[in-house]
């Protein structure tokens, strides 16, 4: 397998990934500017954390990133699910209804929304929850238009990544299709989106395209690696206000939360967040490459376009797929020495075997690969802080495949 020979012919692919790349970095460092970021801005605060002018500056520049009125960047979020449900709680009350329209969510919400029995899910409060699945990796235009012309829906919710499903996942475009759509029957419903693995990916934003609010986690793609925790919320002001009075206090909103010396990796995170990105798109271009030529089907192809830095690959052998993710764990930077076993994990129904070697637990923009252990025995890879870490725990990985 002569790598560089591959790279050549991944050459045009690499470059409008660069190009975006650079793209994404000038609207960051355009944020910096217009926000005058300064070291004053990496101090810490304690206790209520108020006044804390790095945080608050650090909100404007997620503001003006993604063209928002407002943000709420925190280190209280736990994870971008947590980021999703305070969104979900803040916007429903009793007996308004949630409608995704891209089918089931993360199997990590079905305990928020109340799929699964659970005395705190939104369920329990008498919040209604809806679906309409996805035809042909593409809205239902019409069983959207005809839910919401029936009435009675208060949010509609998007997740644009796969999660741990074979569908593809939902493009800028496809994005600002079924918005304008969606606008043409509701001028009220609140369109929220969930952005994760999604940023940077394209040169446009959710809320650029009539989104009200987007979701994302800052151990995925904004946090570029370096933010250890923490996860975001922009969109309209008066949504971002019930969000932080949802996550904080009512009558105290956005006033408290200290950042706890978090602010600096937050800003620095964000600043090698382009950069980051590309390199774990490069990273799964390379994967899908040498996979598909060995035969296993994959998703994205090497040379389809790209919405989110996740790499399907659907092995359809248990063993191949165990063999793969310790591949990747053998190949990461943190316990390269352990070996990977399914296990039961919080959230999710079916055994999960992961590969996360990385700096922070459970990292998902630095190298990693994560499977449910049921057919067709799928594992989802993304990540790669670097392209050469990436190439590198790849080419182990593929070595791993037939021992």
């Amino acid at each position: 397998m002569d790598v560089k020979v591959i790279e050549e012919k991944l050459n045009d692919i690499f470059k409008n990934i660069d190009e975006i790349s650079y793209i994404n970095s000038k609207k960051v460092i355009e944020a910096f500017w217009q926000e005058k970021v300064s070291e004053q801005h990496f101090n810490s605060t304690t206790g209520y954390g108020y006044g804390d002018l790095g945080r608050d500056t650090l909100e404007k520049v997620y503001a003006d990133i993604f063209k928002s009125e407002d943000a709420l960047v925190r280190n209280q979020f736990i994870s971008g699910t947590h980021a999703l449900s305070t969104a979900l709680f803040a916007l429903l009350r009793p007996n308004d209804t949630l409608l995704y329209i891209t089918g089931k969510p993360y199997d990590t919400l079905d305990s928020v929304i109340g799929i699964n029995d659970n005395a705190s899910s939104l369920k329990s409060f008498n919040i209604n929850y809806e679906q309409i699945d996805l035809i042909d990796d593409d809205f239902d235009y019409s069983s959207i238009k005809k839910r919401l012309n029936m009435g009675g829906i208060k949010v509609v919710a998007i997740q644009r990544s796969r999660g741990y499903t074979l569908r593809k996942s939902i493009d800028i475009l496809k994005l600002e299709k079924v918005i304008r759509e969606i606008r043409k029957i509701s001028k009220e419903v609140i369109i929220m989106v969930d952005n994760c693995y999604c940023e940077f990916v394209d040169t446009l934003e959710p809320i650029e395209v009539g989104a009200d609010l987007c979701v994302g986690s800052l151990i995925k793609n904004l946090g570029g690696g370096i933010a250890s925790n923490g996860a975001y919320i922009v969109g309209k002001k008066k949504l971002i206000h019930l969000c932080s009075e949802r996550l904080n206090v009512a009558g105290e909103a956005k006033e408290v939360g200290p950042s706890l010396g978090a602010t600096k990796s937050f800003f620095q995170g964000l600043y090698f967040a382009p950069s980051v990105v590309a390199s774990s798109l490069k990273t799964a271009v390379l994967a899908a490459y040498l996979l598909e030529s060995k035969g296993y089907d994959v998703s994205p192809k090497w040379n389809e376009k790209r919405t989110d830095i996740v790499q399907l690959i659907k092995f359809n052998d248990q063993q191949k797929l165990i063999n793969f993710v310790q591949g990747i764990q053998t190949g990461s930077a943190i316990d390269a020495h352990a070996l990977a076993m399914p296990s039961d994990m919080p959230g999710y129904d079916d055994k999960i075997i992961m590969a996360s070697g990385s700096f922070t637990q459970g990292s998902s923009i630095e190298l990693s690969c994560d499977a449910p252990l049921k057919k067709p025995y799928v594992a989802y890879l993304q990540g790669g802080l670097t392209y050469d870490y990436g190439k590198i725990g790849v080419l182990k990985a593929i070595e791993n495949l037939d021992k």
